[in-house]
């Protein structure tokens, strides 16, 4: 107990330290999402019902897919808004390229993956050429995927994915093993303490500030409590959604990517300052079109698992709330629209807060214009924070 005390003190004090050096971090996002939880629990005693959590921990894959990608974005201190748009486009082209001629699923899924991957090559070569702002550049996009895809829908507007299929079991399809479940929160746990004591190595050989073992441990513990309790309630209801655990290997695949990488260095230094990045030799060009690509191969795939929760495309897909939930969940999660700063988890907090609110909605039958308008105010108040913290980091020297 008194080593729990002393981590919670020392958790206590840093957070203290990063709020007035402008870097709060995922705290206030938790504490809105636990807020978000308890209100519609008392409203709705079914909301944190194992039945629903399961369904929500489905649901938010197809949008959270999106705003990883718009993560990557964001860090440049740009926006991408065809992502609606591409997300429909490969919705479209795999649903034409299967259904319509007869296309074995595995191969339509892998040109639609590509058509998304295309659109975003495109757009990122012409925002890095032009160095026209990227919001420009996709805005063109928008309409110009949007208008691609009605094309190939043609006059039928709408195709039926087959129920069994492929793209339709991304979605349904549980592992109702326990096994399962219990063992991918060992499997992060486990992983997340390697890179914490990885990281720790690294520092400390080299002199710089690193974390206890204690506190190492300490926070292990506390993610341990977290992910198995997650694991108890979903073996309570079907088991693990495939769709989950394809959705946390990606996150964590593309966290691996941005923070261990050459790579990911180099989009966070270009989002520090394009000018400075490109004094330092760093290929701005290159890593700019990268970005959106891997934008629009998010896009694509997101596109996909919001196909498969409904087993249909038409010509609404990726319109209407979808770009802008995609957007909000990656700025309400605690990426900074000035750039720079973010991860690929922050997009997973985003969505879960923005899905927890549509669902807590739909179990009360609160009308969907309140819903727009309550995320609306989480959304603005993530951007206010945001602002705040910028100016906290300058007053520092640190932005």
């Amino acid at each position: 107990m008194r080593a729990v005390a002393r981590a919670v003190t020392g958790w206590a004090g840093a957070f203290r330290h990063r709020l007035r050096a402008g870097e709060p971090g995922s705290l206030p996002v938790i504490l809105v999402l636990a807020v978000v939880w308890i209100i519609f629990q008392s409203l709705n005693e079914n909301f944190l019902s194992p039945r629903n959590l399961s369904n929500l921990s489905v649901d938010i894959v197809g949008t959270g897919l999106i705003a990883v990608g718009i993560v990557f974005v964001l860090l440049l201190g740009e926006l991408d808004l065809s992502v609606g748009s591409i997300s429909g486009l490969a919705a479209a082209v795999f649903a034409v390229l299967n259904v319509n001629n007869g296309v074995p699923e595995w191969l339509a899924l892998i040109v639609a993956v590509l058509t998304g991957t295309l659109a975003g090559t495109v757009q990122g070569f012409s925002f890095a050429k032009t160095r026209v702002p990227a919001f420009v550049v996709t805005l063109a996009g928008l309409l110009t995927w949007n208008g691609i895809m009605l094309s190939i829908l043609g006059t039928s507007g709408t195709v039926n994915l087959d129920e069994n299929g492929l793209v339709a079991k991304l979605t349904s399809y549980y592992f109702t093993n326990h096994g399962a479940a219990y063992g991918l929160a060992a499997c992060g746990t486990g992983m997340a303490f390697l890179a914490s004591y990885l990281d720790r190595r690294r520092r400390k050989a080299v002199g710089m500030p690193h974390r206890s073992l204690r506190d190492i441990a300490a926070r292990t513990a506390g993610l341990a409590v977290i992910t198995f309790a997650g694991a108890y309630v979903l073996n309570r209801f079907q088991g693990l959604p495939l769709a989950l655990l394809i959705f946390l290997v990606v996150v964590a695949g593309l966290d691996i990517l941005l923070r261990r990488t050459h790579y990911g260095r180099q989009v966070y230094a270009l989002g520090g300052g394009v000018e400075a990045a490109r004094r330092a030799s760093l290929s701005v060009m290159r890593v700019q079109t990268a970005v959106l690509a891997v934008s629009g191969t998010m896009a694509a795939l997101g596109g996909l698992f919001l196909a498969s929760r409904i087993t249909s495309v038409s010509q609404g897909s990726g319109s209407g709330v979808l770009l802008l939930n995609a957007i909000a969940a990656a700025v309400i999660g605690g990426t900074s629209l000035f750039g720079g700063r973010g991860t690929t988890w922050s997009a997973v907090l985003g969505i879960l807060v923005i899905q927890s609110i549509a669902s807590g909605m739909a179990l009360t039958d609160t009308p969907t214009a309140v819903q727009l308008v309550i995320t609306g105010g989480v959304l603005f108040a993530a951007v206010v924070i945001d602002s705040l913290s910028r100016r906290s980091q300058e007053a520092h020297g640190r932005a």
